[in-house]
């Protein structure tokens, strides 16, 4: 079988700006590097492998191709892949190419992750606050969750506990919220996944076809690009503009692109975005559902940050809530409203889009695991006072990360969001691949802007959750700002990035 190889041009368009700001060209003939062309390349294509935007197992593209499309000598590239060979990111065998790979673990204090390519530069210390997850402790109520389902699990053991629909319990649980929220959801228009990610999976395995356009808001969940491609989907976005008065989303845009591109499904991430915090309002979800019905295009509507709400404005009713037929899907988690480590999500549709999610899911699982239903069942009924709790702690928590941020970097732009667990930072400069690249030397790990997006867009963008303890993010940002600051002498002069192109 051929090996897959990453095209020159697509490596280019994700790497991004991998230099540092201000370094010139190879040459160095106006500004001094700040490190080596093929250190600063090693670690985007590093940086690309561990965000999953170069797979394993696939080649990099030819030395001479790279050097050609990245403007910089075939040193230059022999040099990197050297690098990431000796560090285990690339697997050379005799006879083809080097394929990318992660490296074994390396032994270390176990409490801290090896160095890898990192080792090659100087560094204070290790990294040690983890910023590229959006993600919570579980509540104190978790331990109790699972002691009731231990209670309730007797009833199912007599059962061979494989249920693709997911148990009652807990479709009845769902449905009663959903009809709280004032959409009325009947158990039977519910299915329950491993995840909002495995609802998603299965939905484009039976809406969509190879080549087919989806819509997505843009930026978006990294994952769920990964997802549209890895069925062979075309994602299409949509920009994003705050500025908007819906809220942050182009409707009229949104209508154009599925007009001039026939797509007949959507991904959209209306509550609270992930990773901007924008929320569309109740006009904008009564549009969005016109333009489905005027297009004929199936919106899978992504509510896994709804609970979230972190303003004192009521929370707009359910997207689907404006649907006249099946024409919003809408898929939803417990890992963002309790714990990521609870896979239990759900889909929630007409009887006879699950008949057809049924046949696809019998190829890849046989359903939920009875126990994590039965302990989302007692969160369900317990939310209103586990997520009032953790709504708190996140407004506490995302008003220590905007001091930090006006206090270490004061000239980047960072809108209040109004829910979710991220900020959207727009920096002076498009360094964030860079950035994201170096932060590991100060003690943070970062995922770098376009890792939200499409086509290597959101070099000037870093998402920032604040799902860490106060002090923590503090000391993140303040790694940050020190990771910025080294940079170049002028990283924050957006002039400079003129260089770069």
């Amino acid at each position: 079988m051929a090996t897959r190889v990453i095209g020159a041009s697509s490596l280019a368009r994700d790497l991004g700006s991998w230099r540092t700001v201000g370094e010139g060209g190879e040459s160095g003939e106006h500004r001094k590097p700040s490190r080596p062309a093929y250190l600063a390349l090693a670690e985007g294509i590093r940086l690309l492998i561990h965000d999953g935007r170069a797979p394993l197992g696939v080649a990099l593209p030819s030395e001479r191709d790279l050097a050609t499309m990245l403007g910089v000598s075939r040193t230059t590239i022999t040099s990197t892949y050297a690098l990431l060979r000796e560090h285990g990111y690339l697997i050379s065998r005799q006879g083809s190419r080097s394929t990318v790979a992660l490296p074994a673990a390396l032994p270390n204090d176990g409490n801290r992750p090896a160095r890898g390519i990192m080792a090659t530069m100087p560094q204070s210390e290790l990294p040690t606050i983890d910023m590229t997850y959006a993600a919570m402790a579980a509540p104190m109520e978790m331990q109790d969750a699972y002691s009731a389902a231990l209670e309730g699990i007797p009833a199912y053991l007599g059962t061979h506990g494989m249920d693709p629909v997911g148990v009652l319990a807990l479709r009845e649980a769902l449905a009663r919220r959903y009809t709280e929220r004032g959409l009325p959801t009947d158990p039977d228009q519910i299915l329950v996944t491993l995840g909002a990610q495995h609802g998603l999976r299965l939905l484009l395995n039976v809406l969509t076809a190879p080549a087919a356009r989806v819509l997505i808001d843009h930026p978006s969940y990294p994952n769920a690009i990964e997802a549209i491609r890895d069925v062979g989907a075309r994602p299409v976005p949509v920009p994003l503009r705050p500025e908007t008065p819906d809220s942050g989303w182009d409707l009229d845009g949104i209508r154009s692109a599925a007009r001039q591109t026939a797509a007949t499904l959507a991904y959209l991430v209306p509550d609270y975005n992930n990773p901007t915090g924008l929320l569309l309002d109740d006009s904008g979800r009564a549009e969005l559902a016109a333009i489905a019905r005027d297009t004929r295009m199936t919106i899978v509507i992504d509510e896994s940050m709804a609970d979230l709400h972190l303003t004192d404005n009521p929370a707009p009713l359910p997207a689907a809530s404006f649907a006249r037929g099946a024409e919003i899907v809408t898929i939803g988690s417990a890992s963002k409203s309790f714990w990521g480590g609870l896979r239990v999500g759900w889909i929630r549709t007409n009887q006879s889009l699950i008949t057809k999610l049924l046949g696809i899911r019998a190829t890849v699982d046989l359903g939920t695991p009875v126990m994590d239903q039965l302990a989302t069942v007692f969160l369900l009924e317990h939310a209103d006072t586990i997520l009032a709790r953790r709504r708190e702690q996140l407004r506490d928590q995302r008003a220590a990360l905007l001091s930090a941020l006006a206090e270490q970097l004061p000239d980047w732009r960072v809108s209040d969001s109004a829910g979710g667990m991220s900020l959207w930072a727009q920096l002076p400069a498009p360094v964030s691949t860079a950035l994201a690249a170096t932060a590991p030397n100060h003690g943070v790990l970062l995922a770098a802007g376009p890792r939200f997006g499409v086509q290597g867009a959101f070099e000037r963008f870093l998402r920032l959750p604040f799902t860490h303890q106060e002090h923590d993010l503090r000391l993140a940002v303040k790694a940050i700002a020190a990771a910025y600051e080294g940079l170049t002498p002028r990283a924050a002069d957006p002039l400079m990035s003129r260089t770069l192109y």
